[in-house]
């Protein structure tokens, strides 16, 4: 169980390194946890468990950021509440052999988005000045999308903050570091209710959770003093490069390709 404990903190902290500098941590995490056993719902759940901490401290760092925008913070959080809610019902009530099917086309997803995120930002961007002036058809279809993105955030917590980036893109902001701030506080309530639901349920593996968050917060630490003298690019293209392994490894494991 030790050598377990210690392999969790490594993957922990690989990964909050990789989120503080390119992102993508929850490839190394959730994949550990199934590694060791850990049953692939429980995995989920623990994975989001461990990010949490992660995303609550980002938020409260950029609370500064967040006060001109105090109209719309509490449709944010309304909204991600709810979808959060509804993402992690979802998950609990998803039959284990179903969501272990799931899990190479969700890697998939989240991969993708890592690798496309920054263009469809560009074209959201592009596409925010038109829905500036449109109708209140547009606003409801923003809001529609924003629940969308919880659900999934609730369901599967890996690539939720990439797809808010997108949302927000399309919503027309274009203050990057408005837009990190209001990420982190949209992924910390949809993570929060996520994690009450998965408390009362019973699915979380806090042992190796707590390995995982202790890890993530050290890794995310080291990585904040360290990662403006680090190519990020290339970085990324070894995220990139691990999430194809990961996801092709899981499609050949789930359906024996």
């Amino acid at each position: 169980m030790i050598f377990e404990l210690l392999f969790l903190f490594g993957a922990g902290f690989l990964g909050g390194i990789l989120n503080s500098i390119a992102g993508g941590g929850s490839f190394i995490t959730f994949p550990a946890l199934l590694a060791v056993g850990v049953a692939p719902i429980s995995a989920n759940a623990t994975n989001t468990f461990a990010s949490c901490a992660g995303y609550l401290s980002g938020a409260y760092a950029l609370k500064d950021e967040l006060r001109a925008y105090k109209k719309e913070l509490t449709k944010l959080i309304l909204t991600s509440f709810i979808g959060g809610a509804l993402g992690a019902w979802l998950l609990l009530k998803t039959p284990e052999s179903l969501f272990r099917e799931t899990i190479p086309w969700l890697l998939l997803l989240a991969t993708l988005l890592f690798i496309f995120g920054a263009k469809i930002n560009r074209m959201l961007k592009q596409s925010a000045v038109h829905l500036k002036h449109a109708s209140l058809f547009a606003g409801v279809l923003l809001v529609f999308i924003l629940l969308s993105i919880c659900v999934y955030g609730g369901f599967f917590n890996a690539g939720l903050g990439i797809v808010v980036l997108s949302y927000l893109a399309l919503s027309g902001h274009s203050n990057i570091n408005a837009m990190n701030a209001m990420k982190l506080l949209i992924s910390s309530t949809v993570s929060i209710i996520a994690v009450i639901l998965f408390i009362f349920d019973g699915v979380i593996a806090w042992q190796e959770g707590g390995a995982v968050l202790i890890g993530t917060l050290l890794g995310g630490y080291l990585a904040a003093h360290i990662s403006k003298q680090l190519p990020q690019q290339y970085i990324r293209s070894v995220v990139i490069i691990v999430s194809c392994c990961i996801t092709v490894y899981f499609f050949i494991d789930t359906y024996s390709i």
